[in-house]
Protein backbone atom coordinates (compact mmCIF):
# COMPACT_ATOMS: atom_id res chain seq x y z
CA UNK A 1 0.00 0.00 0.00
CA UNK A 2 1.37 3.36 -0.73
CA UNK A 3 0.02 6.99 0.53
CA UNK A 4 0.76 8.68 -2.63
CA UNK A 5 1.12 7.56 -6.30
CA UNK A 6 2.61 10.28 -8.65
CA UNK A 7 1.76 8.88 -12.26
CA UNK A 8 4.64 10.82 -14.68
CA UNK A 9 8.08 12.14 -13.82
CA UNK A 10 7.87 15.64 -16.17
CA UNK A 11 7.93 18.56 -14.77
CA UNK A 12 5.05 18.75 -12.81
CA UNK A 13 5.47 14.70 -11.55
CA UNK A 14 8.80 15.98 -10.41
CA UNK A 15 7.54 19.17 -8.42
CA UNK A 16 4.88 17.35 -6.76
CA UNK A 17 7.40 14.21 -6.16
CA UNK A 18 9.74 17.33 -4.47
CA UNK A 19 6.92 18.58 -2.10
CA UNK A 20 4.80 15.46 -1.02
CA UNK A 21 8.62 13.77 -0.19
CA UNK A 22 9.15 17.03 2.16
CA UNK A 23 5.85 16.07 3.51
CA UNK A 24 7.32 12.82 4.63
CA UNK A 25 4.60 11.17 2.22
CA UNK A 26 6.91 8.45 0.92
CA UNK A 27 5.25 9.18 -2.85
CA UNK A 28 5.99 6.74 -5.43
CA UNK A 29 6.60 8.48 -8.33
CA UNK A 30 5.92 6.02 -12.06
CA UNK A 31 8.25 7.43 -14.42
CA UNK A 32 6.27 6.64 -17.76
CA UNK A 33 7.98 5.39 -21.27
CA UNK A 34 10.80 8.56 -20.60
CA UNK A 35 12.11 9.37 -17.57
CA UNK A 36 11.81 13.01 -17.64
CA UNK A 37 9.28 13.97 -20.06
CA UNK A 38 9.37 16.01 -23.00
CA UNK A 39 11.49 18.20 -21.38
CA UNK A 40 14.42 15.94 -22.36
CA UNK A 41 14.19 16.26 -25.67
CA UNK A 42 14.83 20.18 -25.31
CA UNK A 43 18.57 21.46 -25.73
CA UNK A 44 18.60 24.51 -24.45
CA UNK A 45 15.68 25.98 -22.07
CA UNK A 46 16.38 29.70 -21.53
CA UNK A 47 12.89 30.84 -19.72
CA UNK A 48 13.66 28.44 -16.51
CA UNK A 49 14.23 30.96 -13.81
CA UNK A 50 17.63 31.06 -12.12
CA UNK A 51 19.89 30.04 -15.14
CA UNK A 52 20.42 32.89 -16.86
CA UNK A 53 23.01 31.59 -19.18
CA UNK A 54 20.17 28.41 -20.41
CA UNK A 55 20.00 24.78 -19.02
CA UNK A 56 20.10 21.39 -20.94
CA UNK A 57 16.56 19.59 -20.77
CA UNK A 58 18.02 16.35 -19.77
CA UNK A 59 20.68 18.05 -16.61
CA UNK A 60 17.66 20.10 -15.39
CA UNK A 61 15.19 17.15 -14.97
CA UNK A 62 17.85 14.96 -13.68
CA UNK A 63 18.84 17.67 -10.85
CA UNK A 64 15.10 17.74 -10.24
CA UNK A 65 14.95 14.10 -10.09
CA UNK A 66 17.70 14.01 -7.80
CA UNK A 67 16.16 16.70 -5.47
CA UNK A 68 12.84 13.91 -5.34
CA UNK A 69 15.54 11.47 -4.50
CA UNK A 70 17.28 13.54 -1.56
CA UNK A 71 14.00 13.50 0.15
CA UNK A 72 13.00 10.07 -0.06
CA UNK A 73 10.79 10.13 -3.21
CA UNK A 74 10.89 6.17 -4.85
CA UNK A 75 10.78 5.63 -8.43
CA UNK A 76 9.65 3.05 -10.23
CA UNK A 77 10.75 3.04 -14.39
CA UNK A 78 7.41 1.91 -16.41
CA UNK A 79 4.14 2.99 -17.97
CA UNK A 80 0.69 2.79 -16.45
CA UNK A 81 -0.94 -0.42 -18.40
CA UNK A 82 -4.39 -0.23 -16.35
CA UNK A 83 -5.95 1.81 -13.81
CA UNK A 84 -8.65 1.45 -11.32
CA UNK A 85 -10.22 4.88 -9.98
CA UNK A 86 -13.77 3.42 -9.24
CA UNK A 87 -12.82 1.96 -5.83
CA UNK A 88 -10.48 2.25 -3.17
CA UNK A 89 -7.97 1.33 -2.50
CA UNK A 90 -7.30 2.86 -5.75
CA UNK A 91 -5.24 0.21 -7.68
CA UNK A 92 -2.59 0.89 -10.60
CA UNK A 93 -0.62 -1.89 -12.96
CA UNK A 94 2.48 -1.67 -13.98
CA UNK A 95 2.81 -4.86 -16.94
CA UNK A 96 1.70 -7.71 -14.01
CA UNK A 97 2.71 -5.91 -11.04
CA UNK A 98 -0.32 -4.18 -9.11
CA UNK A 99 0.03 -1.43 -7.09
CA UNK A 100 -2.46 0.15 -4.41
CA UNK A 101 -3.13 3.54 -3.33
CA UNK A 102 -6.07 5.96 -1.55
CA UNK A 103 -4.37 9.11 -3.50
CA UNK A 104 -2.95 9.47 -7.05
CA UNK A 105 -1.56 12.79 -8.52
CA UNK A 106 -1.82 12.46 -12.82
CA UNK A 107 0.77 14.53 -14.27
CA UNK A 108 0.92 11.95 -17.55
CA UNK A 109 1.57 15.26 -19.40
CA UNK A 110 0.08 15.62 -23.49
CA UNK A 111 1.94 14.83 -26.63
CA UNK A 112 2.03 17.12 -29.32
CA UNK A 113 1.04 16.13 -32.75
CA UNK A 114 3.76 15.43 -35.20
CA UNK A 115 3.87 15.13 -39.09
CA UNK A 116 5.60 11.75 -38.62
CA UNK A 117 8.83 12.14 -40.26
CA UNK A 118 11.91 10.48 -39.80
CA UNK A 119 13.80 13.88 -40.03
CA UNK A 120 11.83 15.40 -37.53
CA UNK A 121 12.22 12.73 -34.74
CA UNK A 122 16.28 13.65 -35.74
CA UNK A 123 16.08 17.23 -35.62
CA UNK A 124 13.89 17.77 -32.66
CA UNK A 125 15.04 20.24 -30.41
CA UNK A 126 18.13 21.24 -33.42
CA UNK A 127 15.89 23.42 -35.31
CA UNK A 128 12.45 21.53 -35.07
CA UNK A 129 10.45 22.62 -32.39
CA UNK A 130 6.77 22.62 -31.14
CA UNK A 131 6.97 25.34 -29.12
CA UNK A 132 7.46 29.22 -30.34
CA UNK A 133 7.20 30.23 -26.88
CA UNK A 134 9.77 28.31 -25.90
CA UNK A 135 12.67 27.96 -28.94
CA UNK A 136 11.62 31.21 -30.91
CA UNK A 137 14.37 33.08 -29.12
CA UNK A 138 16.78 31.29 -31.07
CA UNK A 139 15.56 32.30 -34.16
CA UNK A 140 15.84 36.03 -34.28
CA UNK A 141 16.70 37.58 -37.72
CA UNK A 142 16.33 33.61 -39.23
CA UNK A 143 14.00 32.15 -41.99
CA UNK A 144 11.09 30.02 -40.31
CA UNK A 145 8.29 27.56 -41.54
CA UNK A 146 5.29 27.06 -39.54
CA UNK A 147 3.24 23.91 -39.95
CA UNK A 148 -0.86 24.02 -38.89
CA UNK A 149 -4.13 26.05 -39.78
CA UNK A 150 -5.50 26.33 -36.40
CA UNK A 151 -5.37 29.25 -33.96
CA UNK A 152 -2.47 27.42 -32.25
CA UNK A 153 -0.86 27.57 -35.38
CA UNK A 154 -1.50 30.93 -36.07
CA UNK A 155 -0.67 32.17 -32.42
CA UNK A 156 2.86 30.67 -32.85
CA UNK A 157 3.65 32.39 -36.33
CA UNK A 158 2.25 36.14 -34.90
CA UNK A 159 4.45 35.34 -32.27
CA UNK A 160 7.62 33.88 -34.51
CA UNK A 161 7.30 36.91 -36.80
CA UNK A 162 8.03 39.75 -34.14
CA UNK A 163 11.62 37.49 -33.73
CA UNK A 164 12.30 36.00 -37.23
CA UNK A 165 13.17 37.36 -40.50
CA UNK A 166 10.25 35.65 -41.91
CA UNK A 167 7.69 33.61 -41.04
CA UNK A 168 5.96 30.94 -43.97
CA UNK A 169 2.50 29.29 -42.81
CA UNK A 170 2.62 25.27 -44.20
CA UNK A 171 -1.02 24.22 -44.64
CA UNK A 172 -2.63 21.14 -45.69
CA UNK A 173 -6.00 22.93 -47.28
CA UNK A 174 -6.59 26.34 -49.07
CA UNK A 175 -8.45 27.92 -46.04
CA UNK A 176 -7.54 28.39 -42.05
CA UNK A 177 -9.51 26.66 -39.46
CA UNK A 178 -8.50 29.77 -36.85
CA UNK A 179 -11.26 31.88 -35.48
CA UNK A 180 -12.08 34.98 -38.24
CA UNK A 181 -10.18 37.25 -35.69
CA UNK A 182 -6.67 35.01 -35.42
CA UNK A 183 -7.11 35.08 -39.12
CA UNK A 184 -7.28 38.88 -39.98
CA UNK A 185 -4.57 39.12 -37.58
CA UNK A 186 -1.90 36.90 -39.31
CA UNK A 187 -3.32 38.23 -42.42
CA UNK A 188 -1.87 41.94 -41.72
CA UNK A 189 1.54 40.43 -40.69
CA UNK A 190 4.07 42.35 -42.86
CA UNK A 191 6.37 39.19 -42.87
CA UNK A 192 4.30 36.35 -43.10
CA UNK A 193 3.34 34.34 -46.14
CA UNK A 194 1.08 31.41 -46.66
CA UNK A 195 1.55 27.93 -48.71
CA UNK A 196 -1.71 27.21 -49.39
CA UNK A 197 -2.52 23.08 -50.10
CA UNK A 198 0.48 22.15 -48.88
CA UNK A 199 2.71 19.44 -46.74
CA UNK A 200 6.03 18.72 -45.31
CA UNK A 201 7.43 15.66 -47.37
CA UNK A 202 10.96 15.99 -45.60
CA UNK A 203 13.18 18.30 -43.42
CA UNK A 204 16.42 18.83 -44.40
CA UNK A 205 19.53 18.17 -43.14
CA UNK A 206 20.02 15.39 -40.54
CA UNK A 207 23.16 14.45 -41.11
CA UNK A 208 23.96 18.01 -40.47
CA UNK A 209 22.51 18.32 -36.90
CA UNK A 210 20.22 21.09 -38.12
CA UNK A 211 17.27 22.35 -40.34
CA UNK A 212 18.79 23.80 -43.63
CA UNK A 213 15.66 23.76 -45.61
CA UNK A 214 12.21 21.67 -46.24
CA UNK A 215 10.51 19.16 -49.18
CA UNK A 216 7.11 20.92 -49.65
CA UNK A 217 4.37 19.40 -51.35
CA UNK A 218 1.72 20.80 -53.28
CA UNK A 219 -1.28 18.40 -52.56
CA UNK A 220 -3.34 19.27 -55.89
CA UNK A 221 -0.56 19.14 -58.27
CA UNK A 222 1.53 17.41 -56.45
CA UNK A 223 4.54 19.45 -56.62
CA UNK A 224 7.56 19.39 -54.71
CA UNK A 225 9.38 22.61 -54.00
CA UNK A 226 12.36 22.97 -51.45
CA UNK A 227 12.42 25.78 -49.43
CA UNK A 228 15.54 27.03 -47.06
CA UNK A 229 14.78 27.74 -43.68
CA UNK A 230 16.58 27.90 -40.40
CA UNK A 231 13.62 25.98 -38.15
CA UNK A 232 10.11 24.31 -38.75
CA UNK A 233 7.48 24.92 -36.19
CA UNK A 234 5.05 22.06 -36.04
CA UNK A 235 1.89 23.63 -34.57
CA UNK A 236 -0.55 20.76 -34.97
CA UNK A 237 -1.94 20.72 -31.39
CA UNK A 238 -1.46 18.63 -28.59
CA UNK A 239 -2.80 15.03 -27.61
CA UNK A 240 -2.97 14.72 -23.92
CA UNK A 241 -1.82 11.48 -22.22
CA UNK A 242 -5.18 10.25 -20.79
CA UNK A 243 -6.17 7.33 -22.67
CA UNK A 244 -5.28 4.56 -20.07
CA UNK A 245 -7.85 6.91 -17.58
CA UNK A 246 -10.99 7.19 -20.40
CA UNK A 247 -14.35 6.40 -18.99
CA UNK A 248 -13.15 7.07 -15.29
CA UNK A 249 -12.70 10.43 -14.41
CA UNK A 250 -13.95 13.90 -16.08
CA UNK A 251 -12.08 14.97 -19.29
CA UNK A 252 -12.88 17.89 -21.85
CA UNK A 253 -13.96 16.63 -25.32
CA UNK A 254 -9.89 16.68 -26.30
CA UNK A 255 -8.86 14.60 -23.59
CA UNK A 256 -7.60 17.01 -20.99
CA UNK A 257 -8.21 16.41 -17.35
CA UNK A 258 -11.04 18.54 -16.05
CA UNK A 259 -10.42 20.10 -12.35
CA UNK A 260 -12.09 22.11 -10.27
CA UNK A 261 -10.91 23.98 -7.15
CA UNK A 262 -6.90 24.05 -7.15
CA UNK A 263 -5.90 20.42 -8.86
CA UNK A 264 -9.12 17.93 -7.44
CA UNK A 265 -10.21 16.20 -10.45
CA UNK A 266 -14.37 14.82 -9.50
CA UNK A 267 -12.64 11.93 -8.34
CA UNK A 268 -11.85 12.33 -4.56
CA UNK A 269 -7.82 11.56 -3.69
CA UNK A 270 -7.15 11.96 -7.39
CA UNK A 271 -5.30 15.03 -8.57
CA UNK A 272 -4.12 16.67 -11.73
CA UNK A 273 -1.58 18.62 -12.76
CA UNK A 274 0.97 19.79 -15.67
CA UNK A 275 -0.21 19.51 -19.35
CA UNK A 276 -2.44 16.69 -18.54
CA UNK A 277 -5.01 18.83 -17.92
CA UNK A 278 -4.26 22.57 -19.19
CA UNK A 279 -4.92 22.75 -23.08
CA UNK A 280 -3.89 26.24 -22.79
CA UNK A 281 -0.62 27.09 -21.37
CA UNK A 282 1.74 24.26 -22.13
CA UNK A 283 4.97 25.38 -20.31
CA UNK A 284 7.25 23.53 -18.49
CA UNK A 285 7.36 26.48 -15.70
CA UNK A 286 3.68 26.40 -15.62
CA UNK A 287 3.23 22.49 -14.79
CA UNK A 288 5.96 22.93 -11.99
CA UNK A 289 3.58 25.39 -10.52
CA UNK A 290 0.49 22.90 -10.82
CA UNK A 291 2.84 20.31 -9.65
CA UNK A 292 3.44 22.24 -6.32
CA UNK A 293 -0.12 22.98 -6.17
CA UNK A 294 -1.14 19.11 -6.81
CA UNK A 295 1.41 17.67 -3.78
CA UNK A 296 -0.17 20.55 -1.44
CA UNK A 297 -3.66 19.29 -2.32
CA UNK A 298 -2.44 15.64 -1.56
CA UNK A 299 -1.02 16.56 1.53
CA UNK A 300 -4.61 18.11 2.94
CA UNK A 301 -6.46 15.07 1.57
CA UNK A 302 -4.13 12.48 3.17
CA UNK A 303 -4.58 13.68 6.68
CA UNK A 304 -7.73 14.99 6.25
CA UNK A 305 -7.22 18.82 6.63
Amino acid sequence: MNSLIVIGSGPAGLTSAIYSSRSQLEPLVIEGMQSGGQLTTTTVIENWPGYPEGIDGQKLMADMKQQALKFDARFKAGEVSGINLKEKPFTVDIGEEKLRTDCIIIATGASPRLLGLESEKKLMGRGVSVCATCDGFFFRGKDVLVVGGGDTALEEAVFLSGLASSVKVVHRRDELRASKIMQKKAFEVPNMEFLWDSVIEDIHEPEQGTVTGASVKNVKTGEITSIKCDGVFIALGHVPNTKVFKGQIDMDEEGFILTGTGTETNIPGVFAAGDVTDPVYKQAITAAGMGCMAALDAERYIKGM
